[in-house]
């Protein structure tokens, strides 16, 4: 204790044990370890960095102008209010916000798990619609999902092969292959064969949360929708997890959209962010970029409201509670709560637009 600097006299034992627990935790959490802030998430070496500029990777998913809109009564409640958004081959976009904003809402619809009620998904330059039945289940076959409660979401009766085979069997593969191509996935995710016997109940969350990344992973998809996937874990099986996820991506080539209100987590595995406020999306920026330099002032809040054990990031707090969907307010959705509203803000809807590299729906950027 005293060679980490943290003795004081007459320090109660318990107060000790408190600070040196919380130091361990910081550290062992993903993003805020200052090694794993300075590391590259682009998964692009330092070789080919030196080799010059690589060519531009193509769009994976857009979506244009979505909305999800919910009649309860005679009012709508607006989870989606016009979204324009997209994600590249190969690319971790992080999608961020606090509770309500809309983030699981953005993926559900634009996988067409719910009908959307304006706007369009394309998937590799091809419009995806619910009238083409066999379109849609090809985009559904390339897109995987790990959920938030790894418990709730796997089949406490099925055994761990019969959930992760569950997508193959769908798909028609025979039982043989089926087994072998789970067997793989056991080992991929970093499980031992003998957990393919044991059922959800028996395996730590950790443990379920590998099982259904091996379920997600199953069909071979080139998107894998991430919501939460580390909520429910403590903060050491967290980094193991995002570990995981990282190593996937590198091996596999996998674009991720990754849902989550931890900012502490992004850096350790996005590319870049968006910020979502009210159904809306109010910055998108590389990851770095954005943490230095926030455009927008909600986003500004975020940042600042993220712990800080070593003290050293400035303190500041959102004023008031979202705004309800059902009664957004006019003009810039964030303007009751911003520290620095314009007039203009009361009236006029910002659009999203290029500033200095983030795209930024505020007035005063």
């Amino acid at each position: 204790v005293q060679q980490r600097g943290l003795y004081r006299l007459a320090t109660p034992l318990g107060e000790v044990s408190a600070e040196l627990s919380g130091r361990f935790l910081h550290a062992a959490a993903p993003g805020e370890h200052p090694a794993r802030r300075a590391e590259p998430v682009s998964g692009q070496s330092a070789a080919a960095a030196e080799a010059g500029p690589v060519a531009e990777p193509e769009v994976l998913l857009r979506v244009e102008g979505l909305k999800k809109h919910f009649a309860l009564g005679r009012r709508l409640l607006r989870a989606l209010d016009g979204v324009d958004l997209e994600l590249r081959t190969g690319e971790v976009l992080a999608v961020v916000g606090e509770s309500g904003c809309g983030k699981s809402t953005l993926w559900r619809t634009a996988l067409h798990l719910q009908p959307p009620t304006a706007g369009r998904v394309v998937f590799r330059g091809r419009p995806v619609s619910p009238r083409d039945v066999r379109g849609l289940r090809a985009f559904r076959r390339q897109v995987g999902v790990v959920f938030q409660d790894p418990y709730a979401s796997l089949n406490p009766r099925l055994q761990v092969e019969e959930i992760v085979a569950e997508p193959l069997a769908v798909a028609g593969w025979p039982r043989r292959e089926r087994r072998e191509r789970v067997r793989d996935l056991l080992g991929l995710v970093g499980l031992r064969p003998e957990h393919a016997a044991a059922r959800p109940g028996e395996l730590s969350g950790g443990q379920r949360q590998r099982v259904a990344i091996a379920r997600a992973l199953a069909a071979s998809p080139c998107l894998l929708v991430a919501d939460e996937p580390v909520s429910s874990l403590d903060v050491t099986i967290q980094a193991q997890v995002v570990g995981l996820l990282r190593e996937l991506r590198e091996r596999l080539g996998l674009a991720y959209l990754f849902i989550t209100h931890d900012l502490g987590l992004v850096p350790a595995l996005a590319d870049r962010v968006a910020v979502m406020y009210l159904g809306r999306v109010v910055e998108v920026a590389p990851v770095q970029e954005l943490y230095r330099h926030p455009a927008h002032p909600y986003a500004e809040a975020l940042l600042a409201a993220m712990p800080d054990l070593d003290g050293r990031r400035p303190r500041a707090a959102l004023r008031g509670e979202v705004p309800s969907p059902l009664d957004p307010p006019p003009g810039c959705p964030f303007h009751p709560r911003c520290p620095r509203p314009r007039p203009e803000c009361r009236e006029e809807r910002p659009p999203l637009r290029d500033v200095g590299g983030h795209l930024v729906a505020c007035h005063r950027a």
